[in-house]
């Protein structure tokens, strides 16, 4: 099974981390992106720009519009993802709550469509 996991975080916390701190977490998601290259669940992540870099395009009457900012406003905003194989859901869990360690962020769980 394919899943995808979101992680979320604080940007303003991010913001006002030092430079080391910050420097510290981006290679904990490093090294972990490692580990699960090496045990075979590994498909694809990729870290995200800024909230404030999102465009969110909407089509209402045949007419399309586009306004500044991601679609939901929340205090934490998607930062990155993953998307892994697994066996099942609690293989994906368990590798998630490491991905939470790895982030020091939430970690949202889907499993894709075509694996239902």
């Amino acid at each position: 099974m394919k899943f995808l996991f979101l992680i979320y975080h604080d940007e303003k916390t991010l913001d006002t981390l030092p430079d080391g701190e910050m420097q510290d977490l981006v290679d904990s998601a490093l090294d972990y992106d490692e580990k699960i290259r090496q045990s075979g669940h590994y498909i694809v992540s990729n870290a995200l720009q800024r909230a404030r870099t999102a465009r969110t395009v909407r089509v209402r009457g045949g007419k399309a519009t586009t306004t500044d900012g991601p679609f939901a406003e929340t205090k934490e905003q998607l930062g990155g993802f993953w998307i892994v194989k697994c066996a099942d859901l609690d293989e994906a869990l368990t590798l998630a709550a490491r991905a939470t360690v790895a982030c020091q962020a939430p970690v949202e769980v889907r499993p894709f469509q075509d694996d239902v």
